[in-house]
């Protein structure tokens, strides 16, 4: 039985927490925060709660891996897991609008064709059996295993089947996901569609490789699924499964440093000059607090590419007079009028919050989220800069909520004149809540694009000493945080012959 120390208490950490303690460690987790969840985290204001991190869950299966794993109660003996249905309503630049029934091919084929007229339903059935290759070509490596010693093979070859597309006397096919989108799709609208699935990530569409295909595949292939009572009570039944299996939690202990001795991980040092030792540690922090941590010792020796430029995201919560109305769709995108505006003032030199943005509405309907039915609990989230000269704050982050604010009336009639407050979380909020620096997040990984969307191996260079959650391997969202836990956990048990579950 080994002491292992777990620094932060974000959904991938005590992931791995749970499963190292099940195997027979004494498992301990040292959060600065006073609670735990990381960004998985909720407000509460007059009766209303709202998530202010995510609020959908894809991939439930990797959740219920983990309670099977680590005890006799499933995931749904702790949550209510509910199938959204349909699984997005979009509206689009022109007007149109269309609802996508959930994981159904044939209905969502259907959806487009009424929606966007013939032949559109085809084509974006066409690519979901192209990006279901990318997948399959893809999910092992990049979910399943370890990060390869040979990545660059990951890096160079791009999984996605594109489609020979005649350009200027010359046969081209697709690397980039917008190219997929203009020379696949054929139609703004699909295209827009496509695209934000990358843009919900922080990604721009027109350097995303075609990889990202399988982002959207993800979603019409497992489902996309809400928890009863909001996200935060996944992350509550992660943490009281640690605490059921012993996981000892200890809040307000920021790190100061990790401890190193002859090369290996020895313990932890805190602000407050305490310390403890461990024979392995797991890192579940951004990568500016684990350079601070441990300095140059585990900056990674596999040579994936730092990412840079990473945006956030503002969330906008509303608490709404009058009832939600029978048949409001769960989830509903508005996408912007002017796309390359939005992604130029996005990802330009100078980032910047764009004038029209692309703004997701969320709309639960669920009775745990309101003090009555007279009332309703909204939430708009959109992506905004963290990097450049700061995280928008102030009146610049009013500004911006007042513009997503308008955005959400094409898909919320009165939405206005029903606010009776508004709470905002922007990058600021986000930094606090992670220590990401400027409130930046990660996306999941992805292959091809030269390597620049993978993220570090777990484990690194100082033996002992190994990396959970977001910013490490396979990347951000909560069902690729849940993966991480379980790499890092086969990785301690198993050793570095570990290649995954089989």
């Amino acid at each position: 039985m080994a002491r292992i120390a777990v620094i932060g208490a974000g959904t991938g950490a005590m992931a791995a927490a749970a499963r190292l303690a099940v195997a027979g460690h004494r498992v301990t987790v040292y959060e600065r925060t006073e609670t735990y969840g990381g960004g998985v985290r909720r407000f509460e204001r007059d009766g209303f709660a709202f998530d202010t991190g995510p609020g959908l869950l894809p991939l439930p299966a990797v959740y219920r891996d983990l309670f099977v794993k680590t005890g006799k109660e499933p995931l749904e003996d702790r949550v209510e897991l509910v199938q959204v249905d349909p699984s997005a309503r979009h509206v689009f630049a022109d007007g149109a609008g269309v609802s996508l029934p959930n994981a159904s091919r044939a209905g969502v084929v259907t959806a487009l064709d009424e929606a966007l007229g013939a032949g559109a339903g085809q084509r974006w059935g066409d690519f979901l059996v192209r990006a279901r290759e990318a997948w399959d070509r893809t999910r092992r490596p990049l979910l399943e295993e370890p990060l390869w010693p040979d990545w660059p093979v990951l890096a160079e070859r791009e999984p996605y089947p594109s489609v020979p597309h005649k350009r200027l006397l010359r046969t081209r096919r697709a690397t980039t996901l917008a190219e997929v989108g203009a020379w696949e799709l054929r139609d703004a609208r699909l295209a827009a569609l496509l695209e934000s699935h990358a843009l919900a990530y922080g990604l721009d569409p027109r350097t995303a490789p075609a990889s990202a295909a399988v982002l959207p595949y993800l979603e019409h292939a497992f489902g996309t699924w809400y928890v009863r009572g909001g996200l935060r009570e996944l992350a509550r039944a992660v943490y009281e499964r640690c605490v059921a299996r012993r996981v000892e939690f200890v809040f307000g202990a920021e790190a100061r440093r990790i401890v190193v001795e002859d090369g290996r991980a020895a313990g932890v040092e805190f602000a407050d000059g305490t310390a403890v030792a461990a024979e392995f540690v797991v890192a579940g922090v951004p990568p500016r607090t684990l350079d601070r941590l441990a300095g140059a010792a585990v900056r990674p020796a596999d040579g994936v590419p730092a990412r840079r430029g990473l945006p956030s995201r503002l969330t906008v919560l509303l608490a709404l007079r009058g009832g939600r109305p029978a048949g409001t769709a769960h989830r509903t995108v508005v996408h912007t009028p002017d796309r390359e505006a939005e992604l130029d003032a996005l990802f330009g030199l100078s980032p910047a919050p764009p004038a029209r943005p692309t703004v997701a509405v969320t709309r639960p309907g669920d009775p745990a989220l309101v003090p009555d039915p007279e009332h309703e609990a909204v939430t708009l989230t959109a992506t905004v800069p963290a990097d450049g000269a700061g995280p928008i704050a102030g009146d610049a982050l009013e500004a911006q909520a007042d513009r997503m604010v308008t955005a959400a009336e094409r898909a919320v009639p009165r939405l206005r004149e029903r606010i009776l407050w508004r709470e905002l979380r922007g990058p600021a909020d986000v930094e606090r809540e992670t220590g990401a620096a400027g409130g930046a997040v990660p996306a999941p990984a992805l292959a091809a694009a030269g390597g620049r969307l993978l993220h570090p191996a777990n484990s690194t260079p100082v033996a002992g000493l190994f990396t959970v959650g977001g910013w490490s391997h396979p990347g951000g969202g909560l069902a690729h945080a849940g993966m991480s836990g379980a790499l890092v956990a086969g990785l301690i048990v198993e050793g570095p012959e570990f290649r995954g579950s089989r």
